[in-house]
């Protein structure tokens, strides 16, 4: 266990230092060009999806089929390690995300580059009203609208209620979405240094089409990313 906790620590160093490194390299192209924005934290993202494996044995399975096309997805988060994932697994991703996150040093400008789209948390009915007028300043060039419906990293087996502002960019936006589910805090849990080694599964789950009531839709979301991150959960519990 303690060898494992010093890779998973240089492991963390390495990440974050191999970030600025990128960040400062890409910089001047994505500054021309959002292309290359992407291109910069994709290439991230997939260096530390690769060391994930070749420093701690943490492995990665995508299961089903990420959207290519304009959509909604809707993902379970549980640690910042789905964040990396999900974004390497799709082709355009943006983010809705907390507002504090503008001002993480390097994280932030890149995200912003993107078009990500960042909320400030308070009074629920003044952030989903910033976040409708931010979604529509987009226009056509919306890609794959990441939103957490829990609004914050939930532990493996935990519950919290589900926001209804992903219902109501559901209605506005009328494009599929796509709900994922996962098990990756099991194996790098909230704020904690060790990683465990396994196989963490991110699974995009079958379209729900538009058209659904609010209430309909969100009963139909938390059914299917609950259970099925659940049963994600109970098989890298068995496979330990």
């Amino acid at each position: 266990m303690m060898l494992q906790w010093v890779k998973s620590l240089a492991f963390g160093f390495f990440m974050y230092a191999a970030m600025f490194g990128y960040a400062i390299f890409f910089l001047p192209f994505a500054v021309i060009s959002r292309d290359w924005a992407y291109r910069a934290c994709n290439a991230w993202c997939a260096l530390v999806i690769r060391t994930a494996h070749q420093m701690v044995g943490l492995k990665v399975e995508i299961r089903g089929d990420p959207p290519a096309g304009d959509a909604l997805i809707a993902a379970k988060h549980q640690s910042f390690f789905d964040i990396i994932v999900i974004f390497h697994a799709v082709h355009r991703p943006r983010f809705i995300m907390k507002r504090e996150l503008m001002f993480a040093p390097v994280l932030g400008q890149y995200a912003l580059r993107i078009g990500c789209i960042p909320v400030a948390r308070g009074r629920r009915g003044d952030a989903i009203r910033s976040m409708k007028r931010r979604v529509s300043r987009q226009g056509s060039d919306m890609g794959q609208l990441i939103i957490y419906p829990q609004g914050t990293r939930v532990a493996p087996g935990a519950w919290k209620p589900y926001k209804v502002g992903t219902g109501v960019l559901y209605e506005q936006i009328c494009e599929p979405c796509v709900p994922v589910a996962t098990n990756v805090g099991h194996f790098w849990p909230k704020r904690k240094v060790l990683r465990k080694p396994g196989t963490a599964v991110v699974e995009f789950l079958d379209p729900i089409p538009p058209g659904l009531s609010v209430t309909e839709f969100m009963e139909t979301l938390e059914e299917r990313v609950e259970a099925r991150s659940n049963a994600l959960l109970e098989e890298a519990r068995e496979a330990s």
